[in-house]
């Protein structure tokens, strides 16, 4: 047996107001169960529980540990600046002409951390494409169970776009599709040479070959939470899976990063299809489309619309000056970096 790190713990002369500060950095917020004047004050985040202790020690010297800290969805620049606005100060800038380097802050009690460049900086500098990652998974299924919640559709048993399924079903196999992905990932030894031996089966002619089913008795809002926890396993499954972790895939024996992957491609053109049945537009974000672009159609063409050449190298959409796509797949062994 081993430990885990439960929370990082952070003495200071006032807890909770200065887990207000930490909240906002981290997007998060402060427990519902601590108040003004608590002795303790806990903000969980991703990847982080950061503790606050009230203790009469005040602060002497520099820390012996310290927090570095990745903005998701701004520059390392754009982020200095909203810390600073929070009531961060500057203790020592490290930052070079390259646009590497770091920012060393220090938050409202003096406790140094530093602000590093972002994921989407790093691939920048590296020359490398941007993975795809659990948060990925999360943003791809809330995207499509949000657009699908605000369909005013009551009939959803209508054709999805250009498949033989109807509405109903390509969510029932959007929903397997994610789980099957998930499971491929659970055991220790995971195979190298077939799915996880569940059994699948249509429950028509013609219909998908499902693990999954929804109960139809839950109606559309079932339906999209069998969505929801499907994705909810797979976005589990890639965040606590080892990076060099292999399993079986039709299409090549592929690692956590290309599951992930596969299941936000499944997301997003079969959210595609059923907009299609029910009348509704649906476009998810260029970033998203174009970090799974690059991780399974390494060869797709770079110099158009994103969601669009996704559409296109998935069979549903034409893209001007190439011909029209009627047989694909991915690439779903790992690529080199």
């Amino acid at each position: 047996m081993t430990s885990l790190v439960r929370h990082i713990t952070i003495d200071c002369a006032d807890a909770y107001e200065l887990a207000l500060f930490w909240a906002e950095v981290l997007g998060s917020s402060v427990s519902d169960d601590d108040a003004p004047g608590d002795p303790e004050a806990l903000v969980e985040a991703s990847g982080a529980a950061l503790l606050f202790v009230t203790v009469p020690e005040s602060k002497g010297i520099k820390n012996r540990v310290h927090l570095d800290v990745r903005p998701e969805d701004r520059t390392r620049d754009e982020e200095v600046e909203r810390l600073l606005a929070l009531g961060a100060t500057l203790v020592a800038d490290h930052r070079k002409p390259s646009g590497r380097g770091w920012a060393t802050l220090a938050d409202p009690e003096g406790n140094e951390f530093c602000v590093e460049c972002g994921a989407a900086e790093r691939a920048a500098l590296d020359g490398t494409r941007l993975p795809v990652t659990a948060d990925d998974v999360t943003l791809a299924v809330r995207l499509a169970a949000d657009a699908l919640a605000q369909s005013p559709a009551d009939d959803w048993h209508v054709p999805a776009g250009s498949l033989t399924w109807d509405c109903w079903e390509t969510v029932e196999h959007l929903s397997d599709d994610l789980f099957a992905y998930a499971v491929q990932l659970g055991p220790r030894k995971p195979p190298l040479e077939h799915d996880v031996p569940y059994r699948w089966a249509p429950e028509r002619e013609g219909g998908p070959w499902n693990a999954i089913f929804a109960d139809p008795e839950a109606g559309t809002a079932g339906l999209l939470q069998t969505l929801e926890a499907s994705g909810a396993l797979l976005t589990a499954m890639v965040r606590t899976a080892s990076p060099a972790l292999r399993s079986y895939h039709s299409h090549g024996v592929s690692d956590p990063e290309g599951f992930a992957a596969m299941g936000i491609v499944e997301t997003l053109v079969h959210t595609h299809d059923v907009a299609a049945g029910l009348s509704f537009s649906f476009t998810p974000p260029r970033g998203l489309c174009d970090r799974v672009l690059a991780r399974l159609f390494p060869d797709a063409p770079d110099d158009a619309d994103r969601w669009t050449v996704l559409l296109w190298s998935t069979g549903r959409a034409d893209l001007p000056g190439r011909d029209r796509v009627t047989s694909w797949k991915w690439h779903g062994a790992p690529l080199d970096r």
